[in-house]
């Protein structure tokens, strides 16, 4: 008798050719898309975390919305980040969250969960390039310009 398993298929639809993806060279590049495509309506109301999935050419494939939170924080799964970026074949990837409150300032659990990530990343062979922070006046707080990263 063979056992029943269940069966595992990954796949990946590329809708829009590479060529057409946005090339991400600096934090006011990630900054700019991550604005444009931000719900403007709970940017200043709730935190809400992102990841810019990027292949080798550091094009955007795409943007996913992890988790949103509170007005103070928002929990962000690492093996569902990772599960997400490896089904895509992604080679790098940009974080990004909101602090609704307008401050440029990382806190401590930003600093925390941005090494975390940054180590697992390593591990997998996919880089952490930045974490940008947004505020509702459109200003932002890039880690690796700081030096962060």
């Amino acid at each position: 008798m063979i056992p029943k398993v269940n069966e595992i298929k990954v796949s990946y639809k590329q809708r829009i050719p590479a060529r057409q993806w946005p090339k991400i060279e600096h934090s006011r590049d990630a900054a700019a898309l991550l604005h444009q495509t931000w719900d403007h309506d709970t940017i200043a109301l709730y935190e809400t975390f992102k990841v810019i999935i990027l292949n080798n050419g550091n094009r955007v494939k795409a943007i996913m919305e992890l988790s949103h939170g509170g007005m103070t924080g928002a929990i962000v799964d690492v093996r569902l980040l990772f599960g997400i970026v490896l089904k895509v074949a992604g080679t790098a990837i940009i974080l990004a969250h909101n602090h609704p409150s307008g401050t440029l300032k990382p806190s401590q659990p930003d600093r925390q969960i941005t090494e975390k990530i940054r180590k697992a990343g390593a591990i997998l062979d996919i880089r952490l390039l930045d974490h940008i922070l947004l505020v509702p006046d459109g200003n932002h707080y890039s880690f690796a310009d700081e030096g962060i990263l």
